[in-house]
C-alpha cells in the first residue's frame, strides 16, 4: 500500500468523551451495551432507532425504558458530521462542507434525479493519487475517514431530505437518496477497513437499508483489493479508467505506474459475480486532444472486449488551475457512438452542480496535513 495506515488513519476518540454510536454496528453495540448488563435485543432494537429510523435523542427510543435511557445519554452520543457550508445548485444539486470537528473538512454531493437520488460519498480527506485531471488530487491526503464520518454523511444527507421512517411513512425511503456512489473524495480502496465497515452498516436491512445493488464503490485501480471488494462488499464497481494506452494512463492517473491497464482490466474480468446483468463502469473523462479521438474509442472498445461493462463518459469539470479542457459535445458524441455501436451503453454524464464546484472532479476542502516536526 502506498499510504501508511498509522500516519492517516482517522482520529481516535477523547476516551473521556461520549461514544458516538454512529459508525458502530450491531457486535460493537452489543459489545458497549453488555458492559452495562444489558442483553442482546437491546444492541438490536437501538442499532434500529439509529439506523433505521435516524433519532439523535435517546429520549426517543420508545421501547427503552427511561432510566436505561438516561444511561445511554450519559455514556453515549449520536452525532453527525457539521455543516461548515451549505450550497445549492440551480440544477438542485446539494453539496456539504463537512466539519469533522478536528480541524478538516470534507465534501458530499446529493444530486436528484428523475428515478433516483444519489449521494457521493468521501472516503478521505484529500487523496494520494495525484490523478490530473483531478481538483481532490491537488490535495494532499490528511487522513482516512473512519466509519462514523462515512456513514454520518449518508444520515445528514437524509436529515436534510426529511425521509427518515415516521409513524405515519413507514417506508425506508423514497427515492430521494435511493444511490450511494462512494466516488467523493478520495481512494475507497486505500480505505477499505473503514468504507467496508460502514458499506455494511448501511446494506444492513435493519438500518438504512440501502441494497448492495444501488451502491458503486469506484477506484482509480487499487488491483489487490478490487476482489476483495467484490468478495466482502459485493457491490457495483467503478473503475475510472480515462485512458487505453499505459503511457498516458502513467500521466494522467499515475497509479497506473504501480497496476498497468492490463493487470487492472484482469481484475475487472474476475471480479467476484460479475455477469451481463452486473456489469461493471468504466469511467472515461473526456479531455479535449488528449483522449478522445476515434482511435481512443476503437481501442477502448478493444481492450475491455468480453467484460461485461458500461462506459459512462464524463466531460471534463474544469477547476481554477486545470491542465485540460473539455471535449467539444460533438467530439463526446463521437466518441459515444462508436462504443454503442460495439454493443457498449456508453451514456455521456451531465454535468450537475457546477456552479457550486460540485461535479465529478471538483470537490475539494481546505484542510491540510500538519507538516511533521524537524528531527532535532
Amino acid at each position: 500500500m502506498p499510504i501508511n495506515p498509522e500516519i492517516f488513519a482517522a482520529p481516535v476518540a477523547d476516551a473521556d468523551a461520549p461514544v458516538n454510536l454512529i459508525g458502530m454496528d450491531r457486535d460493537d453495540i452489543f459489545a458497549v451495551l453488555s458492559e452495562m448488563g444489558e442483553p442482546r435485543f437491546r444492541a438490536d432494537q437501538i442499532f434500529k432507532w439509529v439506523y433505521g429510523r435516524g433519532v439523535s435523542d435517546f429520549s426517543e427510543m420508545t421501547n427503552i425504558a427511561k432510566p436505561l435511557q438516561a444511561r445511554l445519554a450519559e455514556r453515549f452520543m449520536i452525532a453527525r458530521p457539521g455543516i461548515a457550508r451549505d450550497l445549492a445548485s440551480e440544477d438542485g444539486t446539494h453539496k456539504w462542507l463537512l466539519d469533522l470537528g478536528d480541524g478538516n473538512e470534507v465534501e458530499c454531493v446529493h444530486i436528484p434525479e428523475s428515478d433516483r437520488g444519489t449521494l457521493c460519498v468521501s472516503s478521505q480527506v484529500g487523496c494520494t493519487l495525484n490523478c490530473r485531471f483531478c481538483h481532490t488530487g491537488t490535495q494532499r491526503l490528511v487522513r482516512n475517514l473512519g466509519p462514523t464520518e462515512i456513514v454520518g454523511q449518508i444520515m445528514l444527507a437524509r436529515d436534510h431530505l426529511g425521509e427518515w421512517p415516521t409513524a405515519e411513512r413507514r417506508t425506508i425511503y423514497e427515492r430521494e437518496l435511493s444511490n450511494i456512489v462512494m466516488m467523493g473524495m478520495g481512494e475507497p480502496l486505500y480505505n477499505f477497513e473503514n468504507v467496508a465497515k460502514a458499506l455494511k452498516i448501511v446494506m444492513d436491512d435493519a438500518g438504512i437499508a440501502i441494497s448492495r445493488r444501488r451502491i458503486t464503490l469506484s477506484t482509480a485501480g487499487v488491483v489487490p483489493l478490487i476482489e476483495r471488494c467484490g468478495e466482502e462488499l459485493g457491490v457495483n464497481l467503478a473503475v475510472s479508467l480515462h485512458a487505453v494506452h499505459d503511457e498516458l494512463r502513467d500521466e494522467i492517473v499515475p497509479i497506473n505506474r504501480k497496476y498497468p491497464i492490463a493487470e487492472l482490466l484482469e481484475a475487472c474480468r474476475n471480479y467476484p459475480g460479475l455477469k451481463n446483468s452486473r456489469r461493471i463502469t468504466f469511467e472515461y473523462v473526456m479531455l479535449k486532444d488528449v483522449n478522445d479521438s476515434d482511435a481512443d474509442a476503437r481501442e477502448l472498445v478493444r481492450i475491455i472486449a468480453g467484460i461485461p461493462a458500461k462506459v459512462n463518459l464524463i466531460p471534463f469539470n474544469p477547476w481554477p488551475g486545470a491542465p485540460y479542457d473539455r471535449s467539444t459535445n460533438a467530439r463526446i458524441e463521437a466518441f459515444a457512438e462508436i462504443v454503442r455501436n460495439a454493443g457498449y451503453p456508453s451514456p455521456v454524464r451531465t454535468p450537475r452542480g457546477e456552479d457550486i464546484m460540485a461535479a465529478c472532479g471538483q470537490l475539494k476542502s481546505d484542510s491540510e496535513r500538519p507538516r511533521r516536526a524537524a528531527a532535532e
